[in-house]
């Protein structure tokens, strides 16, 4: 069984920055990509962000380009998060494709963590 964890998730400021983590656990798996997703209250699951594993390209939302960055190290996923805005209130999900895909769409990914809150004050 694999894992997804997230970790990094809280309640900041307007313009505020966080870091989100998220590294699996459980049985071994080809990764493809992770990718990011997020979902507001009342909204659909949307695409945040994503990364190739083997040659790291990066892949990002208009909402979000310029403001969050996708890395990864070792067998860790992060999201930066700069210059926070309330619209950016969500869940944040971590998600794990083994083969490639559309890699915007989250019927693509294999496996998904928890999710962990990402609240902005104004």
């Amino acid at each position: 069984q694999v894992q997804l964890v997230e970790s990094g998730g809280g309640l900041v400021q307007e313009g505020d920055s966080l870091r989100l983590s998220c590294a699996p656990s459980g049985r071994t798996f080809i990764r493809y990509a992770m990718g990011w997703f997020r979902q507001a209250p009342g909204k659909e699951r949307e695409f945040a962000a994503a990364i190739t594993w083997s040659l790291g390209n990066t892949y990002y939302a208009h909402s979000v380009k310029g403001r969050f960055t996708i890395s990864r190290e070792k067998n860790t996923v992060y999201l930066q998060l700069n210059k926070l805005k309330p619209e950016d209130t969500a869940v944040y999900y971590c998600a794990a494709m083994t083969t490639a895909r559309e890699i915007s769409t989250p019927y693509a990914y294999d496996y998904w963590g928890q999710g962990t809150q990402v609240t902005v004050s104004s």
